[in-house]
Formats: structure tokens, C-alpha cells, sequence
């Protein structure tokens, strides 16, 4: 068991940011090296991180590193993860974990030969809230779970990699509903023993034929159906349509009850403001008037428990939950491209995942 884990981290932006911050909570973690193209001194200064690159290669040969996060844009990815397999380091690719089902496995082959542990990063896995629900249908306290309908929604992405279809690999559903889509897939989907056998989906078409958003090349509303082995049916929604701050909402519905877990708005602080304040949620775009501002939303998100199992994973050598796993993060990309293949045909699309 290692006392210390040596963190690299590779981008500088969103998802860098909450990596760093969930990293500085855990005594057993150093930041050791960060790589980004832009924004490299600033971040490096705020989060007390002593080596930079402009090259993630050059970090990965030089830098003695146990952990890589990986925090770029989707389409970077595959590359990223490759170089570290190769460099016999240890990853944590953010969602989605590429861009098409191809790359999505080669990335899940090649770190299986190299002997490295790549980890999903799903944050619905860890979330109190979630871990919760779980808990009380795993007690029998709504029966048997029949339906699933969870989705995760605001009112646009601000990254141009993300605007861009061939960047991102899509729009809103693989952006945004492949969380729902993992946490589902663990949920009713038993870490891979009940899986998906049939999805249908509905996508606004991109461009023009967007609601709102005409300069994205990717749909900015997505919905998803998912049919399990067991006949369990799954509905999930990933949208850029949706203002007032990101909007994450489940519902488990069971043969004696249901439960409904707001991920987003479930904070215990109800603030009214004439004057405004400096933040309440992610995508809120005013703090003016009744708000519910965040606690702690990266806890409450999942994202502090998330990288401290995988720092733990690191330092124990244990192997990885399905939760967290791969594997997981291969069936997310592997059914948000039978969604897509389903908008495009307007049919049921059939196959095996999970």
C-alpha cells in the first residue's frame, strides 16, 4: 500500500479544476505535474502544483507518476490515454471515454496489455444521494425496480470542442446523458449481468434544425430509451434547452414505491437576493431573487469520493468496480452511438451492452 500517489494532471480547465480540488482534500495525494496548452501558470498557482508541461508526453516520460487524470476535450481522450498506457501509467479518463466505440475499446485493450488500471470517471456512482436510492431499493424499500428515468440538462455547453460534433462525438446525449446512461447501466444493469438489449432515441438534428443552439454541430436535445434482459425499462434525457443552472434529476419507480433524487437542486439552503451573490450552482446564469445555492457540489456530485477510490485503487493494487470500470465506460459509448444509430433510422436499434 503506497503512502503517497503521485497525480499528474493533464488539461486546465473545467474538469482539471474539480480534479485538483477533490485531490487537495485527500492527505494521501500529490499533485505532482500538470500539462495543459493554455492557462498552465494560473492553474498551477492556485492549486500549488510544482512541475508544468505543454506536452503530456514530455510529463509522462519525465514525471515518476502513479495517476494520470485525464481532463480534455472528448476527442483527446483516446490519444491521451494511449500515450500514458504506453508510458505504464495509471488513468482516470473523464466522460465520455471517447469519442466512438472503436477508440473506446482499443483505449480498454491497450491498458489491459500494458498491465495499467484505466478508471471511468462517473460521478453519479459516488454520489451520496444516489448511493442512497440504491441502498433503499437494495433494502426492498420500493420492491422490484421496474423504470428508470433520469436525466442531466442546462442550457449549453461553453467549450467550442464540446459545440463541435466531430470534437465531442455528438452533442447533449453523449455530453450529458451518458451519465445517466452509467448509472443506469450499474444500477438496474447489476454491473454487467442484466444488459441492455434494445435502445431507441429521438435528437434534434444539429445546425438549423436545433432548438436553440444553431451554431452546434451536435443535437442540443437528446432522449434515450434502454431495454433490459429482464424487461426493465430505462428513459434518459441529455439537453442544452434548459435554463437555470444544470438540472440533474432521477426517478426509480418499483412494484410498492418510488424515489425521486434531485442531484442539482437538493441543497438544503433556500437564498432570496435583491442584489445578487457571486455563485449558487453550475450554470445558473443569476443569483437575483429565490435561489438554492450549492453546499459543496463537488462532494455532493461525487467527484471527492470518485478520485479518492481511485487513488485507493492505485495505492491498494485492488481491482476496479464495474461503477468505475472500463468496461462501464465502454457500454456508455457503445449504446449513446446505438442512440444515434436509432435517431437516424427512426427504429429500434438491437444488440448486447453493459
Amino acid at each position: 500500500m503506497k503512502d503517497k500517489v503521485r497525480v499528474g494532471i493533464v488539461g486546465s480547465k473545467f474538469a482539471a479544476d474539480f480534479h485538483a480540488d477533490s485531490y487537495s482534500r485527500n492527505s494521501r495525494v500529490e499533485i505532482a505535474a500538470i500539462a495543459a496548452i493554455d492557462n498552465l501558470e494560473e492553474f498551477s498557482s492556485k492549486w500549488k502544483i510544482p512541475k508544468v508541461y505543454k506536452d503530456y508526453r514530455e510529463m509522462f516520460e519525465k514525471e515518476s507518476l502513479d495517476l494520470v487524470s485525464v481532463c480534455v476535450p472528448n476527442f483527446l481522450h483516446h490519444p491521451v490515454v494511449m500515450a500514458a498506457a504506453e508510458a505504464g501509467k495509471n488513468v482516470l479518463c473523464e466522460k465520455p471515454l471517447a469519442t466512438n466505440p472503436s477508440d473506446a475499446r482499443q483505449m480498454v485493450e491497450t491498458c489491459r496489455k500494458k498491465g495499467v488500471k484505466l478508471l471511468y470517471a462517473e460521478d453519479w456512482t459516488f454520489a451520496p444521494a444516489m448511493r442512497r436510492a440504491s441502498e433503499v431499493v437494495s433494502e426492498g424499500g420500493i420492491g422490484e425496480p421496474l423504470y428508470v428515468k433520469a436525466k442531466e440538462c442546462h442550457n449549453g455547453t461553453h467549450s467550442p470542442f464540446a459545440q463541435k460534433k466531430e470534437t465531442c462525438g455528438g452533442g447533449s446525449l453523449i455530453h450529458l446523458a451518458i451519465h445517466p446512461v452509467g448509472w443506469i447501466l450499474q444500477f438496474l444493469g447489476q454491473g454487467g449481468k442484466n444488459k441492455v438489449v434494445e435502445v431507441f432515441s429521438m435528437c434534434t438534428g444539429g445546425g438549423e434544425s436545433n432548438f436553440i443552439h444553431k451554431k452546434n454541430t451536435g443535437e442540443d436535445f437528446g432522449m434515450g430509451m434502454m431495454k433490459f434482459e429482464n424487461g426493465q425499462r430505462a428513459f434518459v434525457e441529455g439537453n442544452y434547452i434548459t435554463v437555470g443552472g444544470m438540472n440533474d434529476i432521477v426517478e426509480i419507480y418499483g412494484t410498492t414505491g418510488n424515489i425521486k433524487v434531485d442531484l442539482t437542486f437538493g441543497s438544503p439552503l433556500t437564498v432570496y437576493s435583491r442584489n445578487g451573490y457571486s455563485y449558487a450552482i453550475e450554470k445558473a446564469d443569476t443569483t437575483v431573487g429565490w435561489t438554492r445555492p450549492a453546499v459543496d457540489e463537488f462532494f455532493n456530485l461525487g467527484y471527492v469520493q470518485e478520485l479518492a477510490y481511485a487513488v485507493d485503487c492505485v495505492a491498494g493494487g485492488s481491482e476496479v468496480m464495474y461503477g468505475c470500470s472500463p468496461e462501464l465506460g465502454l457500454a456508455c459509448v457503445e449504446i449513446i452511438a446505438a442512440m444515434y444509430e436509432s435517431n437516424l433510422k427512426g427504429a429500434v436499434v438491437k444488440g448486447l451492452w453493459g
